[in-house]
């Protein structure tokens, strides 16, 4: 199956994603993953992308579209993939057409207030990128990642104010792609839930497997 991810920042797309994969039986692919990777590559590309993350820039439509065309063109994506924050708008929907048809699009619905307090809690390990929470899932030692023992931190982007702005953006750009895929009839939605279990239960009866 050849699924792309949609809903508001908090809705917990990247999380269901990974747990999804051992359902599907097909990779997940991030585009913050596959921008870490091409910066550490040396290619051509990979010093482009650094360049524009490492100016503060956002990697604008063309570049990203690069990239993920690349990282779908690996042998691993043959039986398909779960695409996590791309696409972001119709542009890049349509990018994304022209190299890959999708065979399903999940939408996770989440209120603003529960976005909110899921990210303002949401911790990070600088080291291995590893999610936890304040709340949810504490990391066994505070400040210190279960996984690589790298410092867990709160990104700026994790902070009230920039979480508003994030659901803003999201809204103008990025929830469009719900009447779009809706449109081509690929569209499953489901409501996100804090419980991972019945998150993955939900997540199967949306797409009918």
């Amino acid at each position: 199956m050849k699924l792309v991810m949609m809903g508001p920042p908090g809705a917990g797309k990247g999380t269901l994603a990974i747990k999804a994969v051992s359902i599907l039986n097909v990779p997940h692919i991030s585009t913050g993953v596959i921008f870490r990777a091409a910066m550490s590559s040396g290619t051509s590309l990979g010093k482009e992308v650094k360049a524009i993350i490492e100016s503060g820039r956002l990697v604008d439509d063309g570049t990203t579209v690069k990239l993920v065309q690349e990282r779908l063109s690996q042998p691993d994506t043959s039986n398909g993939y779960i695409l996590d924050g791309f696409p972001r708008t119709i542009a890049q929907a349509e990018a994304l057409a022209h190299f890959s048809i999708v065979d399903k699009v999940l939408n996770i619905n989440i209120s603003d207030a529960d976005a909110i307090e899921r990210l303002g809690g949401r911790r990070v390990c600088r080291s291995c990128g590893h999610n936890f929470h304040v709340v949810f899932d504490r990391p066994k030692k505070e400040g210190v990642c279960d996984h690589c023992s790298g410092e867990v931190y709160t990104r700026n982007d994790d902070k009230v104010d920039a979480i508003q702005k994030r659901l803003e953006v999201y809204r103008l750009e990025t929830a469009p792609l719900i009447g779009y895929y809706h449109e081509k009839g690929v569209l499953a939605n489901m409501e996100a839930c804090r419980d991972y279990g019945e998150a993955l239960d939900n997540f199967k009866k949306a797409l009918g497997l």
